[in-house]
């Protein structure tokens, strides 16, 4: 397993840092060995038609870390990312390459999971903004040929969302059928009630996914947190007022919506009991996933939604399904004629050191990353579906981190790495706000208090509570929060070397620690980079330029994985419609290898993540890779 695991100057002009591909179409091309894992692209696929939501590259925003504007605090009076913080930083992304903003949820909320507990979904919170801050930044994009792309979450409410404060006042109420309640399962000899069934919160496995109500003697199902009541999807007057909330967003410009776990909306209507998969001795609750993820009704649910609002729109969406592996399952989802949802997220990859639960770990190979790109690369070209390429994300540690080598010596490299894979995958692909520049996770040394997420309160409360009087094993508690806790996606932006990395004033607390290195690791400094070599702001900024102008190779054409039985390096040809192909060579590993190009020749090698233009490598034979390389090279026609 690979272990290792201030504002910028508005007048300065990033310099474009690019060494063209010279991609150039041939007819005539020579054919590569074609294990089972070649894919082309076939007359009958849809797969290669162009849309314009194929083609964006999709930046992700955490709103609370991404840029606080000037005096910007929310009611605790630290520094807090906003609206027009967003809006001020329009100009970098555009530089970058981006050409959709997608922010995490910004609307009305008690943030007890950082907004994902929506208390009014027509209404912006005020520590981000107001609704006409939003139409502002719509309008910026607009001007600069941008889009946006926002969060709905509507697997479930917050608890002070006037829906559920309805709906828990009286059994009686209208509304009392819009949430999920059910009397308990029985009582213990003191009178105390049990849930419903044995479901574990996901974001606290320690607890039940179902939360008492004194004043009306039952339970309301809350998957997530207390916080979280869960909507009753199966109620056609739920769905509607879905609908109009999606209608109200698009009306305004909104280019579509990332949807939070929408793949939980329909739940087993029995609500058995959960198999035993956790000990039982420390774990009362168990996961209840396969009852309520991929549920009875959900692609009927999900039809309902594209007859009702998408297709009455040209929108982009993308559907956060975690949990869901069955090619026919997906594809039922993101087919060409499915009708239901562009693409979602395949969480494969960023599973790959999860065990039963999130916050755990297990080995892995690169072998096993090989397989799990190679494979869903192969299913959308084959089956006529389509795939998001990412990472990283909001709920996920970094990526340079996790994958790579995340030292003083090896960091930049790795990111590097990582860009390189990305921008060569088929699929739309999406970045997350740090990424472009290397950002890591928080060290060990870290005190557990430092961290705010919700889910690692929890976990850490948990093996406080279970492990006192083991200390190994609140030392691997500890290792698991500085390699899986979501809070390291969650940090401040490092902007630049000016106080507080440039997120918010000088003179104000930014509501998280920044990363200890941001006077050094910052966007300022990467963009302005002389060197050798490019920075990984620069080999992003290349990288996703050259993706756009060929997308036909890039993002529409075929895969094939060669060399597939070699244990540290990932090599695969992508090849475009007219037959042109280039070979990407990625290096995994902290040690140099030796790798045979499979190819009679390659033309040239375009770029390495070792060098500032076309590296100077062997065209064929045998290919001498460094530590953590990565190259991209043309194939001789």
């Amino acid at each position: 397993m690979l272990n290792s695991v201030r504002r910028l100057l508005p007048a300065f002009k990033p310099l474009l840092f690019r060494t063209s591909l010279s991609l150039h179409s041939t007819t005539a091309q020579r054919s590569l060995l074609r294990p089972r894992s070649y894919s082309p692209v076939t007359n009958m696929s849809t797969y290669n038609t162009p849309k314009w939501w194929k083609e964006s590259v999709i930046y992700q925003i955490y709103p609370s870390s991404f840029q606080a504007h000037p005096g910007a605090k929310n009611e605790q009076g630290v520094g807090w990312g906003t609206v027009k913080g967003i809006t001020s930083r329009l100009d970098y992304l555009k530089s970058l390459g981006v050409d959709i903003v997608w922010t995490s949820p910004i609307y009305k909320s008690p943030q007890a999971d950082m907004g994902y507990d929506i208390a009014d979904y027509k209404d912006i919170d005020p520590i981000y903004g107001s609704v006409a801050d939003v139409e502002e930044l719509i309008a910026e994009c607009k001007k600069r040929d941008m889009r946006l792309m926002m969060d709905l979450v509507v697997n479930h409410t917050s608890n002070m969302h006037q829906w559920f404060l309805d709906s828990r006042s009286s059994k009686s109420n209208p509304k009392r059928d819009w949430y999920i309640w059910k009397d308990p399962k029985s009582r213990n000899e003191a009178g105390t009630p049990e849930p419903p069934n044995n479901w574990a919160q996901i974001l606290g496995e320690a607890n039940s996914a179902w939360t008492y109500d004194t004043e009306t003697g039952q339970y309301y199902l809350s998957v997530f947190t207390p916080d979280q009541p869960d909507l009753n999807w199966e109620n056609p007057e739920v769905r509607e007022a879905v609908w109009d909330v999606m209608s109200f967003w698009l009306d305004k410009g909104v280019a579509g919506f990332r949807m939070d776990v929408i793949n939980m909306i329909s739940k087993v209507p029995t609500y058995p009991e959960a198999p035993i998969v956790l000990d039982p001795a420390t774990h009362k609750y168990q996961p209840g996933t396969q009852f309520f993820v991929n549920g009875p009704k959900m692609h009927d649910y999900m039809h309902e939604m594209y007859e009702k609002v998408l297709s009455k729109y040209d929108t982009i969406t993308v559907g956060e399904m975690p949990g869901v592996d069955s090619e026919d399952e997906i594809l039922r989802t993101v087919g060409a004629n499915a009708k239901e949802l562009n693409m979602i997220f395949i969480f494969a990859l960023v599973d790959i050191d999860k065990p039963n639960v999130r916050m755990a770990l297990k080995d892995w190979d690169v072998k096993e990353l090989k397989s799990i790109v190679s494979r869903w690369q192969n299913v959308m070209i084959e089956r006529d579906g389509w795939n998001s390429v990412f990472i990283e994300n909001h709920d996920n540690p970094r990526s340079v981190s996790r994958y790579t080598d995340d030292s003083d010596e090896w960091r930049d490299k790795g990111a590097k790495l990582l860009s390189l894979m990305q921008t060569t995958l088929g699929g739309t692909i999406f970045v997350y706000q740090g990424e472009e520049i290397g950002i890591k996770n928080a060290p060990m040394e870290w005190d557990p208090r430092e961290y705010k997420d919700i889910e690692t309160v929890n976990y850490w409360n948990k093996c406080q509570t279970i492990y006192k009087d083991d200390p190994e094993k609140l030392k691997l508690g500890r290792k698991i929060i500085q390699m899986k806790a979501r809070d390291h996606a969650r940090t401040p932006m490092q902007w630049s070397s000016s106080p507080n990395a440039g997120f918010c004033d000088a003179d104000t607390e930014p509501w998280m620690r920044i990363m200890d290195d941001w006077k050094t690791v910052n966007a300022e400094a990467q963009m302005k980079y002389e060197g050798d070599e490019l920075s990984t702001w620069q080999f992003w900024q290349r990288g996703l330029k050259d993706r756009k102008e060929h997308a036909d190779v890039f993002v529409y054409g075929g895969f094939e994985e060669v060399n597939k039985d070699d244990e540290n390096v990932f090599g695969y040809v992508r090849t475009s419609k007219e037959g042109e192909k280039w070979l990407v060579v990625l290096n995994f590993s902290g040690k140099e290898q030796k790798w045979m190009i499979p190819t009679k020749e390659v033309e040239y090698w375009a770029c390495s993540n070792y060098t500032k233009g076309r590296a100077d490598k062997a065209k064929s034979g045998e290919l001498v890779l460094k530590p953590w390389e990565g190259v991209l090279g043309k194939v001789s026609g």
